[in-house]
């Protein structure tokens, strides 16, 4: 067993409010790769100890528990936060600390920071390649319907971009704004019904976040919206959340991940297996966020190894190039601009809860920091190692450092 001083991992997720549907799920699979990472010796020949907080689904609160697990706790890295609001909340601390966070959620992209490594999807691994898939399949219109903050307002103003880059006419596009928690969607529903009624094939794009999408797809089934009529295709909807839905009204609306539970590979096989020991509860599913907190925690652990300490600067020079495989198959890499390589899965919802897969890239796609699709984000990139930047302008060939901080 390892032995020595601990070296304390710090997990920033929300176990109560309106994200805690989602999060707390990720709180559980992190302890469980401590739990296996002591197993196999610790860190450094050290036993890792989790240091766990609860954010509580407020915003301001997740930079004041970040300050607590980096200033008081002492931890040596956190992984945390599932929406953008949150994490645009402790990047401050991070920054100013120096640590290190792993974002293991799909995001709006639009950033790149030094203290951060995004291990979740950005917009060129989900919301384009959704939006492509439902072009091949004949949709003409599109609702953008999402939860009223920071990643559904980006990533929709990223696809409105591509749409009419692709000959979308604006009258085709219908974009909605619901607050966080929201639960009474019949109106939403009946608009989205009626906007879909035109005899051009449409489609709901939804970024709507945490607990608000139980009542919105029971409104879509109460409502009589089948995938054949309006399909959803949903950026925040994985296991976790059908969970807790009656999905028979559900099934043949979409989901955009990278990975899902029903994909079928060994190393998936035996992850679905350690965290139904660890949880000791077989009803207990496997998520996206999960596999990115899993391929996350082990790029870190190469790294730390790699450094030879846990020094934040000298594991934050360490991690890029650092490769891991994921569990749909491949092999995922840290990139320069502290993004991942990462299949794109599209998963059909079935009558059991789960995805069956429709759709799958043939190559890992490299996450993009910054937008093609933006005309103030073409221009840039991000590179950490030879450039040292965030959002280097290519054009003005320098690095504009925090004056494009979001």
């Amino acid at each position: 067993m390892p032995s020595g001083e601990p070296i304390k991992v710090g997990i920033l997720h929300s176990l109560s409010g309106t994200m805690a549907i989602s999060e707390t799920t990720l709180k559980d699979a992190m302890l469980m790769l401590i739990d296996e990472q002591n197993k196999k010796g610790g860190v450094l020949g050290r036993p890792l100890e989790a240091v766990v907080v609860d954010p509580a689904s407020d915003w301001p609160l997740f930079a004041e528990k970040a300050r607590e697990l980096i200033s008081q706790e002492k931890v040596s890295v956190v992984f945390g936060c599932w929406t953008s609001v949150s994490r645009k909340s402790v990047l401050p601390v991070f920054k100013e600390l120096d640590s290190i966070l792993f974002y293991p959620v799909q995001y709006e992209g639009e950033e790149s920071e030094r203290n951060v490594f995004y291990t979740g999807a950005a917009p060129n691994q989900q919301a384009i390649p959704a939006v492509d898939y439902l072009m091949n399949e004949g949709v003409e219109r599109w609702v953008l319907e999402g939860t009223d903050y920071v990643y559904p307002r980006t990533t929709n103003k990223i696809l409105e971009a591509y749409l009419k880059a692709k000959g979308v006419a604006a009258e085709d596009i219908k974009v909605n704004y619901t607050p966080f928690g929201f639960s009474d969607w019949q109106t939403e529903v009946s608009a989205i019904k009626e906007f879909g009624s035109t005899g051009k094939k449409t489609a709901v794009v939804s970024t709507v976040n945490g607990d608000a999408n139980v009542p919105f797809y029971k409104e879509l089934g109460n409502q009589g919206i089948k995938a054949t009529d309006i399909p959803v295709v949903a950026f925040s909807v994985g296991e976790e959340e059908l969970a807790g839905i009656d999905t028979a009204p559900l099934v043949g609306h979409l989901a955009a991940w990278n990975y899902f539970q029903s994909v079928d590979t060994p190393e998936n096989e035996e992850f679905i297996a350690a965290w139904h020991k660890f949880i000791g509860n077989e009803d207990r599913v496997t998520n996206d966020p999960m596999e990115a907190h899993y391929i996350g925690f082990n790029m870190w652990v190469k790294a730390v190894e790699k450094a030879g300490t846990v020094e934040p600067d000298k594991v934050i020079d360490a991690l890029p190039g650092t490769e891991q495989a994921n569990l749909t198959g491949g092999v995922s890499k840290m990139l320069p601009n502290h993004h991942i390589t990462k299949p794109v899965l599209i998963g059909e919802i079935n009558a059991e809860g789960q995805f069956d897969v429709v759709s799958e890239t043939e190559e890992l796609v490299p996450g993009d920091a910054w937008s093609d699709f933006l005309p103030e984000s073409k221009k840039l990139e991000a590179d950490w190692v030879e450039m040292k930047c965030g959002n280097y302008d290519t054009e003005a060939k320098k690095c504009l450092g925090d004056t494009m901080a979001n």
